[in-house]
């Protein structure tokens, strides 16, 4: 098989580069400043094993890329991206007859619940990835993998669920590409559980780091709690932090870098960029929409969404708001 990789910051990066240093055929898909770094000088790829320029084909969007029956698309964009991403690759001719949504397979390896949703409507074969990649993308051309002896955990599954032999097959080849990638009928379980982890990030990229018994860590619990709260009034089943755990336990874990690179979460990485946008619409925002459907109130969600999209608006650095500022805030919510 062949992985088109649309997205190559952190994540996409990551699985890119891995599954090219396996002997595995990849393209890379990345516009901008960032894809014509790639195209120039390849992908500068820090891991515990060092850094080096590893050469991937990159391609600037479909037009660029002939799809072949046998190909993979790996999405690995933001998901305020992922529906402009779709609607330019599913209508694509694959050699042979038929479109991209019609035959070839779709891996949403994303945070959050709603890119397979989105997907599903344009895509018939449609899978979900759980991302456990401490991964991070600060300037063009390059991306950091800090863990190991795996690089992540990448917990697969068709959407809305079931597995099958295409799963498993892009899973070997992640396993011989330094990840662990269990195959799973029930992949949602797993992403709604990062789903609630990730609400701790958008505070770490509004006050920086989440260290415990500060304010931000009560802001995050807090978070936290909304979205539990949520998720049982929605009836949604979720895996619980000891399955999440389970999943890292002595396979993701944070190693020293070659050049002492360290970064922290996703949004704080955008913020960081200065991308112009982050992606808590459909973070914090899923646990809005799913409170106001079923009648629980998320203050704290809704406050750290607007803040963070206000952020990213202005171009301010990450960690520029003290958490206590926004706990006060909070109590002058009616």
């Amino acid at each position: 098989m062949r992985y088109i990789v649309i997205g190559a910051g952190a994540v996409g990066g990551s699985i890119g580069g891995r599954l090219h240093e396996s002997g595995r055929d990849v393209v890379l898909v990345a516009r901008g400043a960032h894809g014509a770094v790639l195209r120039e000088d390849g992908l500068r790829f820090t891991t515990p094993e060092g850094t080096r320029q590893v050469r991937v084909p990159v391609a600037v969007g479909p037009e660029d890329v002939e799809l072949r029956p046998d190909d993979v698309l790996v999405l690995a964009v933001k998901t305020q991206h992922t529906a402009d991403a779709l609607t330019r690759w599913a209508g694509r001719p694959v050699a042979g007859g038929g479109t991209a949504g019609e035959s070839l397979p779709l891996v949403c390896a994303q945070n959050g619940v709603e890119n397979e949703r989105l997907a599903l409507r344009l895509f018939r074969r449609v899978y979900g990835v759980c991302v456990v990649l401490p991964a991070s993308f600060l300037r063009p051309g390059a991306v950091t993998a800090a863990c190991g002896p795996y690089t992540g955990v990448l917990v697969l599954g068709r959407y809305p669920d079931g597995t099958d032999d295409t799963a498993r097959r892009i899973a070997a080849d992640l396993e011989d590409s330094v990840f662990r990638a269990p195959v799973v009928p029930d992949v949602m379980r797993f992403k709604y559980a990062k789903l609630l982890g990730n609400l701790a990030q958008t505070v770490e990229a509004l006050c920086g780091p989440v260290t415990p018994g500060s304010p931000a860590a009560e802001l995050a619990e807090r978070a936290r709690a909304e979205g539990t709260a949520v998720l049982k009034a929605a009836g949604v089943d979720c895996a619980d932090t000891a399955e999440l755990a389970a999943l890292r336990e002595g396979a993701v874990e944070v190693r020293p870098m070659p050049e002492g690179e360290r970064a922290l979460g996703s949004t704080w990485q955008s913020l960081a960029r200065g991308a112009g946008s982050v992606e808590v619409d459909y973070l914090n925002g899923e646990f809005l929409l799913l409170g106001r459907m079923h009648g629980v109130p998320t203050p704290v969600n809704e406050t750290l969404l607007r803040l963070a999209n206000a952020s990213a608006a202005q171009g301010w650095e990450p960690g520029a708001t003290a958490a206590a500022d926004i706990l006060a805030l909070l109590r002058s919510v009616p």
